[in-house]
């Protein structure tokens, strides 16, 4: 297999290639997709009629409307067009860790390989942006089945050594992106949760579809470890050497405790927050996802 595709799991493309991704927003553009555009044209599906002006195509007469009135007016249509999303994938220092298998940046690489495979194919645009404590990598958006290749190739460049700086980066990817369209973040969000909000928020207030994949290994999640442990500290933090039973408790607290604030705060901004668990298999995980917002539309 070709280094650039080692992120494209047979297995899980053939899972959700049977699903869409669609934006629950109006998006704008005039390439024919599967998303509604606030702009009229004469194609797909009929939106209302409007008196004829001398140049107009008069292929688009309705003449039974003439037979009944002996007015001239044509027909228009509700435009679909393309969908543009970014994949905004955090490659940070915190992203390379793993308990037991996969690291959850090559877990969140084959989330953004995935799904912009599944936008590729259903004929709309993807972009992506790789970021740490600041943007590394942007790549805009294309609906050539070509850029699919340069945005796997541009995965296996990634070198985490950085910290993280959420909010920095959600504030100038919203500033960067020009077309409303959809937001996908992939990280772990290891950081202050009010700032991540903020950021967040900005993208939401900028008119993007946002959805947050929150990727964490399972050991992060459980925290199964029993004996003394050195902890080697990330992102420049220190080595400790502890009891992990006598943090156990504490430990979970506080990361169930920043799951549910930072959820709750998606929530209120009408922000998709999906729980990813290294463990779960993704063929099943993005299946699942992709069929209950599919469902909710």
């Amino acid at each position: 297999m070709e280094d650039y595709r080692r992120y494209l799991d047979p297995k899980v493309l053939d899972k959700i290639s049977r699903l869409d991704l669609k934006t629950r927003l109006i998006v704008e553009g005039f390439v024919t997709g599967l998303h509604k555009s606030p702009y009229r044209g004469f194609s797909v599906e009929f939106a209302e009629h409007r008196e004829y002006v001398p140049g107009d195509d008069i292929r688009h007469m309705d003449w039974k409307v003439f037979g009944r009135s002996d007015r001239y007016y044509i027909k228009q249509y509700e435009e679909e067009t393309n969908l543009v999303s970014y994949v905004v994938l955090d490659v940070s220092e915190y992203m390379r860790y793993s308990g037991n298998g996969m690291t959850k940046l090559d877990y969140g690489c084959c989330i953004a390989a995935a799904l912009s495979y599944l936008v590729i194919q259903q004929q709309d645009s993807a972009g992506m942006v790789l970021f740490d404590d600041e943007v590394r990598s942007f790549l805009p958006a294309s609906s050539n089945p070509t850029h699919l290749k340069n945005m796997l190739q541009e995965l296996t460049k990634i070198e985490p050594r950085e910290k993280t700086d959420l909010a920095r980066v959600f504030h100038e990817v919203a500033e960067r992106l020009g077309r409303k369209g959809l937001v996908v973040v992939i990280s772990d969000l290891f950081d202050d949760p009010t700032r991540i909000l903020a950021g967040l928020r900005h993208l939401r207030h900028r008119g993007h579809d946002v959805i947050v994949f929150h990727v964490l290994d399972h050991d992060e999640v459980t925290f199964p470890l029993e004996r003394i442990t050195l902890f080697e500290g990330l992102e420049q933090g220190p080595e400790v050497i502890a009891d992990p039973r006598a943090l156990r408790q504490g430990y979970l607290e506080e990361i169930n405790g920043f799951r549910k604030r930072v959820r709750r705060g998606c929530l209120g901004d009408r922000i998709d927050f999906v729980d990813m668990d290294t463990n779960t298999t993704l063929d099943v995980a993005l299946s699942s996802y992709l069929a209950s917002r599919a469902a909710r539309q």
